[in-house]
């Protein structure tokens, strides 16, 4: 039962999907100046009080001084520190607003954009041939929606916005410690430099192990999926043990990859933040040498270690946040390839419309013809453009159309399959040859074993599957099918299918499914010709009972 599921990757092509987002979040371009500038004075304003803190201590160290001369202090000495420590608080808190800011009108951003997202993968998804469906399982479909679309929010709201505000943080603290001390900047450099190579090589490894985790995420979600779907065939043939014993093996490869992932992913914080710590010692020490020589002040060096925490932190937060946005445009790149994919293709012209007999008054012979209507008759026409080439039957009745170069052909259900062959993938023929005429009010039963090709005939029937040029013909009603729309093709047909599903909705929703104008009445006849009238009504709320997906 379990099947394969494609895993997460590296974007093949960050750069076209990079720009497809970018079309998508286009739209709020003023928002996104906005949110330019509040990460700027974020940034900026972080920057700006970690420098306050240099005249703030050297002003200290002054009122060491004058009280060690002194003897004492009066309150106007206190006051230029004071005002210090006010411009301090105000620049954190400008900082705070901008960054609440920020957060605010990101998330707002990505919302929309996820919004506008998902509607157009569902749309999408709704116009692709059955053939997709068929070569790809429900939780892959499924994480889509889910794994992909979250792993795309978390970049637009989170990673992109802190990854441009760790740049800005990293390019104006650079420049402020290069202002205080090079020679300590370039101490920073090189221990930074040590701590890069290492979070590297452990960011490399937590790609790979998050990869491997999103696929067995998608085999466990495709298996649950598939029991839940089929748990009476589960049960009827008392497997029960066997789908423990193969869901277990999926969670335990799950269950093994997330703690892999999940390894790497919490130890590089520790790793970082104990490599900082040791940062900040070494520069420390050399910074005090610097103030014991008398080439730095202690304002300056307080400052500079301020910045040290300050240059390291966003540094990581950069490793991090490279990780996820490759991620999430990995996930951006699978939702993009199926809104790329080519919706099921309709060449069909020939039209399904309503029609009466009757005897027209320009015919003198007194002949009954097919005329299309425009209000519901009861009866059902073809609408044949002349382009078409058709072969009715003998007794086909002459006809008028709303249009010269079209005719009405009586729709009456006289299949022919002639000389068919078909396959699914190359050199698997799973019908060669066949010959069928079901004529109008006949039954005709397929018999055969599984895969013989039953569904196959429904299938090709309905147009999910068209057949190749050359490997025979499918005429409905004399008209070839392809040339019949396939909307208007699936109207004239009634399927029960093998396996029912009913919708979250009320019963006289489901009912009216396959047509949403249908009447009451229609509501009412079609229920009595399913034999399901009587137990309707015995329901608390009859028709208008609330079922949940697949009639729970």
């Amino acid at each position: 039962m379990p099947r394969n599921v494609k895993g997460m990757a590296k974007p093949k092509n960050a750069r076209q999907t990079i720009g497809r987002l970018i079309k998508y979040i286009g739209k709020y371009r003023g928002l996104l100046v906005i949110v330019f500038f509040a990460v700027l004075v974020s940034a900026g304003a972080q920057i700006a009080g970690d420098y306050i803190l240099k005249p703030a201590i050297n002003n200290l160290v002054g009122l060491a001084e004058i009280f060690k001369a002194k003897g004492s202090l009066s309150p106007s000495d206190f006051i230029p520190f004071l005002r210090l420590i006010l411009l301090m608080v105000v620049v954190y808190a400008f900082g705070a607003f901008a960054s609440w800011v920020n957060a605010r009108l990101m998330l707002h951003i990505s919302s929309r954009t996820l919004y506008r997202i998902r509607t157009d993968l569902f749309s999408e998804l709704e116009t692709l041939p059955l053939r997709y469906f068929d070569g790809h399982t429900h939780g892959e479909l499924m994480s889509l929606f889910t794994n992909d679309i979250d792993t795309l929010r978390d970049m637009m709201s989170q990673s992109i916005p802190q990854l441009f505000s760790s740049i800005v943080s990293v390019v104006g603290v650079f420049t402020m410690m290069m202002v205080l001390s090079p020679l300590l900047t370039l101490v920073v450099i090189v221990t930074m430099f040590l701590s890069m190579m290492i979070a590297g090589m452990i960011g490399k490894k937590s790609a790979m192990a998050f990869r491997d985790q999103q696929k067995a995420i998608g085999q466990v979600n495709g298996y649950v999926e598939e029991l839940v779907s089929g748990q009476k065939v589960v049960k009827v043939f008392n497997h029960e043990g066997k789908s423990v014993e193969e869901f277990n093996a999926l969670n335990d490869g799950l269950c093994e990859a997330g703690t892999r992932a999940n390894t790497f992913a919490n130890i590089l914080m520790p790793i970082m933040g104990n490599l900082s710590h040791v940062q900040y010692a070494i520069v420390a020490i050399f910074g005090s040498v610097r103030v014991i020589s008398g080439h730095l002040d202690l304002g300056s060096i307080a400052s500079f270690l301020q910045y040290t925490r300050s240059f390291s932190r966003p540094i990581t937060m950069m490793s991090q946040q490279i990780n996820g946005i490759l991620n999430a445009l990995a996930g951006a790149e699978r939702i993009f390839a199926v809104i790329d994919e080519k919706g099921e293709e309709d060449s069909g012209s020939v039209k399904l419309v309503n029609a009466s007999e009757t005897v027209p008054s320009a015919s003198p012979a007194g002949v009954r013809h097919l005329v299309q209507s425009f209000a519901y008759t009861g009866e059902w026409a073809w609408r044949v453009p002349k382009s078409v080439e058709v072969h009715p039957a003998a007794d086909s009745m002459p006809s008028y159309a709303d249009d010269p170069d079209c005719s009405l052909l009586k729709l009456r259900g006289d299949v022919v399959f002639k000389d068919v062959s078909f396959s699914y993938v190359p050199e698997k023929e799973v019908l060669h040859g066949i010959n069928l005429h079901a004529q109008p009010g006949e039954k005709i039963a397929l018999v055969g074993s599984t895969g013989s090709g039953k569904t196959t005939i429904t299938n090709l029937l309905t147009r999910f599957y068209d057949i190749e040029d050359g490997k025979g013909s499918i005429t409905y009603d004399g008209i070839p099918l392809k040339d019949i729309s396939k909307d208007d093709l699936r109207k004239s047909l009634g399927m029960v299918l093998q396996d029912t599903h009913l919708f979250t909705g009320t019963i006289r929703d489901n009912i009216k499914y396959g047509n949403l104008e249908a009447s009451e009445a229609q509501i009412l006849a079609a229920a009595k010709l399913a034999n399901a009238d009587s137990f309707i009504r015995h329901l608390e709320k009859g028709y208008d009972t609330v079922i949940t997906g697949d009639g729970g």
